[in-house]
């Protein structure tokens, strides 16, 4: 992987880490995940077959140790990792059919359903999901909020980094013109 995408990736999983942080948990420690934007909108930039996985597996770290639901660093690295790859999949296949922006979008929103029920699935399995809590109930009551809030903060988000992107690169190429000329 080249250097600046490896740094474009570590600065948006570390501008996904601070929201993370910033936003509080809302139900038994459960929050709107928008380190998951971040690491979305990451996977649609720059992620290829050769970097998905240490893409998913830092954002999880990240995600693990900003966690407020007790046991959810485990949960969160099994969550990022598989959905890193099924989103890198489904983006893929979808680009194919629709606009990048409307891609981005479907992604965010089945990204972000994929994600809680893994996460939600790995809490259980592992014990730290309350025994009087059910998984329908976390789901509508926590993931299917966040499926709207981080499309509509992706749908914010990813066209203005888009156009950063454009004119950063614009910017570059008229530099290294004058450099050569």
């Amino acid at each position: 992987m080249k250097l600046h995408k490896l740094l474009l990736i570590a600065i948006f999983l570390g501008i996904g880490t601070i929201f993370h942080t910033l936003i509080p948990g809302i139900i038994f420690g459960m929050k709107p995940d928008m380190l998951l934007t971040m690491m979305f909108i990451a996977i649609f930039l720059f992620a290829d077959r050769s970097n998905i996985f240490i893409v998913g597996l830092a954002a999880g770290i990240l995600s693990g140790f900003t966690s407020t639901i007790p046991g959810g660093f485990i949960p969160n690295i099994i969550d990022k990792l598989i959905t890193s790859l099924v989103i890198f999949a489904l983006y893929c296949l979808l680009i194919r059919m629709m606009k990048h922006k409307a891609a981005a979008l479907v992604s965010t929103a089945a990204g972000t359903a994929v994600s809680g029920a893994v996460f939600l699935s790995a809490l259980t399995v592992l014990g730290a999901l309350p025994v009087k809590t059910s998984f329908m109930a976390m789901f509508i009551a926590a993931v299917l909020p966040a499926v709207v809030i981080n499309t509509i903060f992706a749908a914010i988000i990813y066209p203005i980094i888009v156009k950063i992107m454009r004119q950063s690169r614009k910017s570059l190429l008229a530099t290294h013109i004058a450099k050569r000329g």
